[in-house]
């Protein structure tokens, strides 16, 4: 969907000359805004894995398909998937000319309006760290699988002391602990598509080829809330706001990109390669959720009604592997699925940490917290972040699955608004190029049919965020009204705030700052070897042979 350019420099030389690529600049070119760039290729690509892949995928799209049947539930991962590539394709751009620190957000700030990149990063920041407690709620109603009485208390606890201990480190700490964790990830899907195919062809216990039985009978199409097409084709609507709140991924790249080795190198290869993931994961995924399982099973359709989607009894694939007399593999299974939601509440504060810190750089949050450790660790944004965890304790007096719904309904809101503002961002950076005499084609890297890809990505992403709780609509309900587009509000509020407040302007595209921090990061990656080849990196790690980076 994109193209490159052979040269990873812009045609057109920008202000700065040739000596402010001095030894002074080289000497400190790794460490940028405070922090250190220490991300290895190895590790970004398994961190944009791993990022991607959330309890989501396995547990509560469930629901996609008990609402719209195996049909609708693939065809809503495709369409969305496409769509999604449509703001990978900006991000990718973006991110690869100018691999800051806070990534998108502080392109806001930088090349549309500050009040635009206060409201971004804000809304950014609350659904990264609104996540961390969904993530921790949704681990405990997992070990339900195993037993009813879990130490709710004591697992919360276990997992900020973890998350403490990952996140107060170097950031190349991060790196490895999300590298093994994204491992497992990628070992238990890979592991639920063998079992879908191994089984369907008839390697089962009963020696059932079923095939494709489930999209005959009961049918490829559920009707959800009323009969007819009108029901059909809000089984659709049900599956494809699922797929929505599943398939994710190029924020995480973005938010990485100012810790990454050589970023315009590694972070290109995790855009370019995100395709090939919505493809992979995402797409199969859904294709096999719907094969295993009919949408009417009675199991699957009393956990979600009565349990929620927390507990990881309510996983398609559990289901059909006891459906089908399979032991130990669902042991096995939710074993993995634990660990993939701890992956997730690690990499959300992280990113919560880089974006509340990004925000203070640029003046949006209080100055006190560009503070940093010698290890490059934004110390007071970490302290911050690690407040909201704790929210985690209100499921010992209370009903986890309630609270793990209502926060999923209010974040998925904020998540669409963060592809509306990407691909916003995208358009005046176009406008910038355009306005200042910039050959796109010399650019590290080009998105392809561009900027009308921008302009139908928000379309898109609006009329999804405008639709997406229509059913409050037929008995209104304002407290669900508000759980759904609450954070619709709250951005208009952050937005006119701090345009009244601040009185900042739009910038125009022929002042836009195109230069910014790229010496630096010219600098840097002209003072060191380019990156080890993902293969090679793998194969240094796996047998304790490490080479790094050194200065020319």
């Amino acid at each position: 969907m994109e193209t490159d350019d052979i040269s990873t420099r812009d045609s057109k030389r920008l202000s700065y000359s040739q000596e402010k690529e001095s030894p002074i600049i080289l000497a400190e070119s790794e460490e940028i805004q405070g922090l250190h760039r220490r991300l290895s290729n190895r590790q970004i690509q398994w961190i944009a894995i791993g990022g991607s892949i959330g309890t989501a995928l396995f547990v509560s799209i469930g629901w996609g398909l008990i609402e719209g049947g195996p049909g609708s539930l693939f065809l809503s991962f495709v369409i969305y998937a496409f769509f999604l590539g449509l703001a990978n394709s900006c991000m990718a751009e973006m991110t690869i000319f100018m691999p800051v620190v806070g990534g998108w957000v502080r392109m806001g700030s930088k090349w549309v309006d500050e009040a635009y990149g206060f409201m971004a990063g804000w809304n950014f920041f609350l659904y990264e760290a609104v996540l961390i407690p969904f993530e921790i709620s949704a681990l405990n109603l997992v070990l339900t699988y195993w037993t009813d009485d879990i130490p709710v208390a004591a697992v919360v606890a276990g997992c900020v002391v973890l998350y403490g201990i990952i996140n107060l480190f170097a950031v190349r700490a991060y790196g490895e602990a999300e590298f093994w964790l994204s491992s497992g990830k990628i070992v238990l899907i890979f592991m639920l598509f063998a079992f879908t195919f191994v089984t369907m062809v008839g390697g089962n216990p009963q020696h059932d080829a079923y095939g494709f039985r489930y999209w005959k009978k009961p049918g490829s199409f559920n009707a959800y809330l009323h009969q007819g097409t009108l029901g059909r084709f809000e089984g659709f609507l049900g599956a494809f706001f699922q797929a929505s709140f599943t398939i994710v991924g190029p924020e995480y790249v973005a938010m990485v990109a100012g810790e990454a080795i050589y970023p315009r190198k590694t972070i290109k290869t995790a855009f370019k390669t995100m395709y090939y993931r919505f493809g992979l994961f995402f797409i199969l995924g859904s294709l096999c959720v719907g094969i295993v399982l009919p949408y009417n099973d009675p199991t699957l359709v009393n956990v979600l009604n009565t349990q929620g989607t927390g507990t990881g009894a309510a996983s398609p694939y559990v289901i059909a592997m006891k459906n089908m007399g399979i032991s130990v593999l669902p042991d096995l299974t939710n074993a993995l699925m634990v660990t993939s939601i701890f992956s997730a509440g690690n990499s959300y504060v992280y990113c919560a940490t880089r974006t509340l810190y990004s925000l203070s750089i640029d003046g949006h949050a209080p100055r006190f917290l560009q503070k940093t450790t010698k290890a490059g660790v934004p110390i007071y944004c970490f302290c911050v972040t690690m407040v909201f965890p704790f929210l985690a304790f209100l499921n010992v007096g209370g009903k986890a699955s309630e609270g793990v719904k209502w926060l999923a309904n209010i974040t998925q809101a904020a998540q669409l608004l963060d592809y509306i503002f990407m691909c916003t961002i995208y358009i005046f950076f176009f406008n910038a190029l355009k306005a200042q005499g910039y050959d796109r084609n010399a650019l590290p890297y080009k998105g392809w049919g561009q900027p009308y890809v921008a302009y139908v990505g928000v379309a898109f992403f609006t009329v999804v965020l405008c639709i997406y709780g229509y059913t409050v609509f037929y008995a209104f309900d304002i407290g669900l009204f508000m759980t759904y587009y609450a954070m619709c509000f709250i951005c208009v509020v952050l937005w006119v705030g701090f345009k009244l407040i601040k009185r900042s302007k739009f910038v125009k595209a022929t002042e836009a700052d195109l230069v910014w921090e790229r010496p630096k990061i010219d600098a840097y990656e002209a003072s060191i070897d380019p990156p080890l080849g993902l293969w090679t990196d793998m194969w240094q790690t796996c047998t304790f042979k490490k080479s790094k980076p050194h200065m020319v």
